[in-house]
């Protein structure tokens, strides 16, 4: 998907601003988030950027962590004040949906690095986990989607998943649900309100992983 240079400029969806609740924060200290801002848009969700901590108002019922750099994210979020609400809120088991580098700060463990930053997902993720050499292909799979209480719900069949340098999930904790593997690793999980890719959804022309993630409360 080909995001409109409007986005550079754009800090929350027409919508948004009017909206006491429904609206999707998403973070915008590093990243991919113009793509998961277009994304939304195409779905008529409303949303906006999280870049400091003045931005996370009443109105964000959940949260989309980005795909970039997860080591400059986690120290931005720290400067920028964004750390503790984002945290208050996945504690408080609200959605949130981290992609790549987003499934890197929910993980409780990181295989290849001393940091933990929300240490929400029951998993052990692995940094850069495909390698310099490997670093970005694409492939198709189908995603098992799974109820609160983690027994499975459906499957959306046959999506495209687009891989940058991406992580894997090492280790699947008690808690964690496997939504997906691509060459026998595991490259989705879902834990309650937290969904976590090691791929892109958002630089598709797909939809569905972002409306599934629209379904939590």
């Amino acid at each position: 998907m080909v995001v409109d240079v409007s986005y550079i400029s754009k800090e929350h969806s027409e919508d948004a601003t009017q909206a006491s609740s429904g609206v999707t924060g998403i973070l915008a200290v590093q990243g991919a988030f113009a793509e998961h801002a277009a994304m939304l848009d195409r779905l008529g969700a409303p949303w906006k950027l999280l870049r400091a901590r003045e931005d996370f108002d009443d109105s964000i019922d959940r949260v989309i962590l980005p795909g970039g750099e997860s080591t400059t994210q986690g120290k931005l979020l720290r400067s920028t004040g964004l750390f503790d609400p984002i945290n208050e809120h996945i504690k408080a088991g609200k959605p949130v949906f981290g992609t790549c580098a987003g499934m890197i700060l929910l993980a409780q463990r990181l295989e290849n690095d001393p940091n933990v930053y929300f240490g929400a997902l029951d998993a052990t993720v692995r940094r850069n986990a495909y390698g310099r050499q490997l670093g970005s292909f694409m492939t198709t799979e189908s995603i098992t989607t799974f109820n609160t209480d983690g027994t499975a719900a459906g499957v959306i069949e046959d999506v495209p998943l687009v891989f940058i340098r991406g992580p894997l999930v090492a280790e699947t904790g008690s808690d964690a649900r496997v939504m997906c593997k691509t060459n026998d690793n595991v490259v989705a999980l879902q834990q309650g309100n937290i969904l976590a890719t090691a791929f892109h959804p958002e630089i598709t022309d797909d939809t569905r992983v972002h409306k599934y993630f629209l379904t939590f409360r």
